[in-house]
């Protein structure tokens, strides 16, 4: 991950209910590099802000101008981990609809 917060790098984790994000937090590790797993000790969570909408221009700026909005982002590869996992299970048993 690329993502910094503080310095210290981060990466988004996203919780979802069908196609939605719903919540979610940055798994932050300070002493972890962008290529090294930061679920380990040591590791804080910082909450997804949400109180603010990235969906509408903010006043006074120029159209574009605007931060992108992440949650949009996250959404798109969450449904995407998601479809991935779905054919990774689909091809380890595919006749799980068939109960004995």
């Amino acid at each position: 991950t690329n993502e910094r917060i503080n310095d210290a790098v981060a990466e988004p984790v996203v919780y979802m209910m069908d196609r939605y994000v719903v919540g979610g937090f940055y798994r932050v590790h300070a002493e972890r590099g962008i290529d090294e797993n930061l679920n380990a000790p040591g590791a804080s969570f910082v909450p997804l802000a949400f109180e603010q909408s990235a969906h509408t221009p903010q006043p006074g700026m120029k159209a574009g101008s605007s931060a992108p909005n992440r949650f949009y982002m996250y959404g798109v590869i969450g449904r995407l981990a998601m479809l991935a996992a779905s054919y990774e299970l689909e091809t380890t048993d595919p006749d799980a609809e068939i109960y004995d």
